[in-house]
C-alpha cells in the first residue's frame, strides 16, 4: 500500500533563527523525522510549497487538490499549518476526490525538539491506512471528520465542533 505525503509547509516544518527570533522555512523535516520514527512504510513524498498557512490562498489550496487528484495513490498524507487546516479541509471535501486524504500538523516546530508532529504524522499514516475515503484531521491522537472539528487555540488542542450523539 503506497501513501502519498505531501508537505505544504506550517508549524511543521519551521525552522528558528536564534539571531533575530523569527521562524522560517528551509527544507521540510518530513524525511528525518520518519528515520528517526522507523517507518517502514512506501511513502512518496512532494513537497507542494513551504508557507505559513494563514498566508495560503484559495490557489495554493486549487495546488492541492490538483495534486491529491492526479496522484495514483489513494492514500494521501498532508502536513500543513494548524491555523488554516479546517479551511483546506473543507476545500479538498468539496473537491469530491475519492481517496483516504488525512492533514495533520504541529503546534511546536520540529526543531524545537519537543514538537507534537511526529506523534501527530505517525497517527495520520496509522489514519490514511484505515479509514475510508474521505477528508480528515489527525491531530492530538484522534482523528475528526472534516467538517466536525476545530483548533481550540487557547488549549492548542483540536476538538470537535459538535457532540456526537
Amino acid at each position: 500500500m503506497n501513501i502519498r505525503l505531501f508537505v505544504t509547509g506550517g508549524t511543521f516544518d519551521k525552522e528558528y533563527n536564534e539571531l533575530n527570533g523569527q521562524l522560517f522555512f528551509k527544507d521540510t523535516h518530513i524525511h528525518e523525522i520518519l528515520k528517526l520514527g522507523r517507518s517502514r512504510l512506501d511513502i512518496n513524498i512532494r513537497t507542494l510549497m513551504l508557507i505559513d498557512s494563514l498566508e495560503m490562498t484559495d490557489g495554493d489550496r486549487k495546488i492541492i487538490a490538483e495534486n491529491c487528484l492526479s496522484c495514483e495513490e489513494n492514500k494521501i498524507v498532508i502536513t500543513h499549518g494548524t491555523d488554516t487546516m479546517t479551511e483546506t479541509a473543507a476545500y479538498l471535501a468539496a473537491e469530491n476526490i475519492h481517496k483516504t486524504i488525512i492533514l495533520t500538523g504541529a503546534m511546536i516546530p520540529y526543531k524545537f525538539g519537543s514538537s507534537d508532529g511526529l506523534f501527530n504524522l505517525g497517527g495520520a499514516l496509522a489514519f490514511a491506512q484505515t479509514l475510508p475515503p474521505g477528508v480528515y484531521i489527525a491531530m492530538n491522537g484522534r482523528y475528526f471528520t472534516w467538517d466536525n472539528c476545530r483548533k481550540d487555540k487557547a488549549h492548542g488542542i483540536f476538538e470537535e465542533t459538535a457532540t456526537p450523539e
